[in-house]
């Protein structure tokens, strides 16, 4: 049956925000001097504010280096001062800080932001507050994301504190933290700034503008953040579209671990961006595939492509499965029905990966001289016996190929060689294996991917045998195994090829759109 999720409703024209949600950028240098210059880089960037670290400069002078920062940035300040117990660098007397704050506040800032332990002190000696300036009261959690119960206790305690804006970062330690932190920040009667740290929490601070947070934290620099899983102020304007996002954005995203290498954000937001199609496309750590789409079940969250380790689990979490994906035993994209919200898994690996093997040797002086595809008849080799290492294996059967599964563990090679009628080897026997020349070989595990780019599945000598060899992995783009296959003279097929021809069905699925063909190799030339 075939399903795709409805076309959404197309974006306002590029110049037109689509939501309120501030873009803060956080600085923290030592001096006053380099602060301004930073100040100056955000601006050029699209900030919409600053977040002054004071406790990230040497030797403060309050009054004259705050009065000088105010003057000088060409943005609105928010000015923190976080003391080493609430995460910052500040290991002073207490009050010299909070009288810092207050200063700060009577010389012009426009937001302060006061830790809710220190709110009572700070409150009895802040004096009377200007108008312009709002107080943000937070709290940080660097051990876990507590209940909604107690999180929504959390922001009325804070809110009795007398704070314009709350201010609330968990931990997660599990995608599934972020819900909570989503489902509070929609219900919010107050202005609030909630985030969730770390890698498993990077939607928190993208989708914050889905569901109305007041800010989210966009660095200068990839690396230099004032707290975990910070995306650059770059990424989130021109990767994940954040001007554009909105309350009927639909969500999609790469759910994998590791997935943070994935270019998939890179390929389908663009594309989205070109068609106006109202959706966003993000990197999701996922360490239970089950457990996350059971939590993400509302029809926001449309559609996910699947990558490492989670594949095979992704069959049993789906409603229905293709035909094709049920026989491959794996499935790489997932659809959320708009109707009723059920989940249909399908497998677009097969298709990008064989297309763009044949594609190589057709291209190559290798071809068996029949009108068929080029594989037919051929020995194949697959390593791996994963979710892609069956799609290959199931198409390379299904072309007329020869079929022979090499894996770590060999049981696991000789349960797909029985599916597929082939035969079995443990990783270790490959390199042994030669009974003809002109074999065909695909490297299906991650075995050479960053940051381990000097592994390699197979010896150089061993490589000999091949006429052509394919590598799923496509970060780095020409891996070792890749390189030293080209230095023995087989033809080679990266698994940026593989990952376009996989990725044109998974777009149609998704916005019911033809593939943008070109747009997608121009994309990924770059990388």
């Amino acid at each position: 049956m075939e399903l795709v999720a409805s076309p959404s409703v197309k974006m306002e024209s590029e110049g037109i925000r689509r939501n309120p949600t501030l873009i803060c950028t956080p600085l923290m240098t030592e001096s006053v001097e380099k602060m301004t210059i930073l100040m100056n880089k955000a601006k050029l960037s699209g900030a919409d504010l600053v977040e002054v670290r004071l406790d990230s400069l040497d030797g403060l002078s309050p009054r004259e280096d705050i009065e000088k920062l105010i003057k000088h940035c060409p943005l609105p300040t928010l000015f923190t001062y976080r003391p080493k117990w609430e995460g910052g660098q500040y290991d002073g007397d207490e009050s010299s800080r909070l009288d810092a704050l207050r200063l700060a506040m009577e010389l012009g800032a426009d937001y302060i932001d006061v830790e809710l332990k220190a709110i009572e002190e700070f409150n009895s000696l802040r004096g009377n507050k200007p108008a312009k300036c709002k107080l943000i009261v937070s709290s940080h959690n660097y051990q876990n994301t507590p209940s909604v119960e107690d999180l929504g206790n959390l922001v009325a305690i804070i809110q009795a504190n007398g704070a314009d804006i709350v201010k609330i970062a968990t931990t997660a330690l599990d995608i599934t933290d972020v819900a909570r932190v989503f489902q509070i920040t929609v219900h919010s009667q107050v202005p609030i700034i909630a985030m969730v740290m770390g890698e498993r929490g990077l939607m928190s601070r993208i989708l914050c503008a889905k569901f109305g947070g007041y800010l989210t934290f966009g660095t200068l620099e990839s690396g230099i953040v004032s707290a975990p899983g910070q995306p650059t102020i770059t990424d989130l304007l021109n990767l994940y579209n954040f001007r554009q996002l909105g309350p009927d954005t639909k969500v999609f995203g790469i759910i994998g671990k590791p997935v943070g290498h994935s270019k998939s954000p890179v390929l389908y937001n663009e594309a989205f961006r070109s068609v106006g199609f109202n959706g966003v496309y993000v990197h999701l750590l996922v360490d239970d595939i089950a457990s996350f789409l059971n939590t993400y079940s509302s029809t926001d969250f449309a559609g996910f492509s699947c990558t490492i380790p989670h594949k095979e689990s992704a069959v049993r979490c789906c409603d229905e499965v293709d035909p094709t994906a049920k026989s491959i035993g794996a499935v790489n994209c997932i659809i959320r029905r708009p109707n009723d919200g059920k989940l249909f898994g399908c497998n677009t690996d097969y298709v990008g990966a064989i297309s763009a093997i044949e594609e190589g040797l057709r291209g190559s002086h290798h071809i068996n001289g029949t009108t068929g595809s080029p594989l037919a008849g051929r020995l194949f080799v697959v390593i791996g016996a994963g979710g892609a290492g069956k799609a290959l294996a199931y198409g390379a059967k299904d072309k007329g190929a020869r079929v022979v599964i090499a894996n770590r563990t060999y049981d696991r090679a000789r349960e797909l060689a029985h599916i597929v009628g082939g035969e079995a080897l443990s990783l270790a026997e490959l390199n042994n294996f030669h009974p003809e020349d002109g074999m065909i070989l695909a490297n299906t595990t991650s075995i050479g991917m960053q940051p381990k780019i000097d592994e390699t599945p197979i010896s150089k000598e061993a490589l000999k045998s091949y006429a052509l060899v394919f590598d799923a992995v496509y970060t780095p783009k020409i891996t070792r195994l890749l390189r030293e296959s080209e230095e023995c003279g087989a033809k080679t097929v990266s698994g940026i090829e593989m990952f376009i021809g996989q990725a044109y069905e998974q777009y149609e699925r998704f916005t019911g759109l033809p593939a943008p063909k070109e747009l997608f190799m121009k994309t990924m030339s770059k990388y």
